[in-house]
């Protein structure tokens, strides 16, 4: 049962001095990313930490954010940590998921993150029926229009030219082009 640490700076003028002093006095060892901003997922020292812990050990940073810059990002991380039975400490803000209370704040800390991302999937919906109510057309723009698709099936059915070779015409792939014609032909827009 090991206590790894791991510290993160964000730019290559940064010191990791205090995080490091800190976690030397509570870990077995440190695992340190210098240079790398938190909101990628190449942190090679972080993936390094996460690949050696074991079911039992502790994960510890000097603060929530040296581990990832959202809390979407935090909650992830520790959710995987906690289902390998790897408990997760944050020296600064003294949250321990080994204690009740650390498990308290930790998800006290996911519902608001939750609730975060259903107001964000209700505003997103409300506005794409706003935009429906408006008229507006959702989503990619067809790869075809209208007189393009009569057009088209004129070629490949009613004159019998290669599929190929009318979608390459038309700059579309030929699953395109003839998932324009079935669509065509089943609602009778063909003719």
């Amino acid at each position: 049962m090991a206590k790894v640490g791991y510290a993160r700076v964000s730019t290559e003028d940064q010191r990791l001095d205090l995080q490091l002093a800190a976690l030397r006095n509570v870990c077995d060892r440190v695992v340190e990313d210098q240079g790398v901003s938190g909101s990628t997922n190449k942190r090679p020292g972080l993936i390094s930490v996460l690949r050696s812990l074991r079911s039992g050990d502790t994960l510890v940073v000097w603060r929530l954010d040296r581990l990832g810059r959202s809390l979407r990002d935090l909650i992830q991380i520790t959710e995987k940590l906690s289902r390998r039975k790897i408990e997760f400490v944050s020296l600064t803000e003294n949250i321990d998921t080994a204690s009740a209370g650390g498990r308290l704040v930790f998800h006290m800390l996911a519902a608001m993150a939750e609730f975060e991302r259903c107001l964000i999937r209700e505003r997103t919906c409300a506005g794409l029926e706003a935009a429906r109510a408006r008229g507006q057309r959702l989503g990619r723009r067809p790869s075809l229009n209208e007189d393009e698709c009569r057009s088209a099936y004129n070629a490949v059915v009613l004159q019998g030219e290669d599929v190929d070779e009318v979608a390459r015409r038309y700059r579309v792939h030929p699953r395109t082009l003839t998932r324009h014609l079935r669509r065509m032909i089943i609602t009778g827009t063909a003719g």
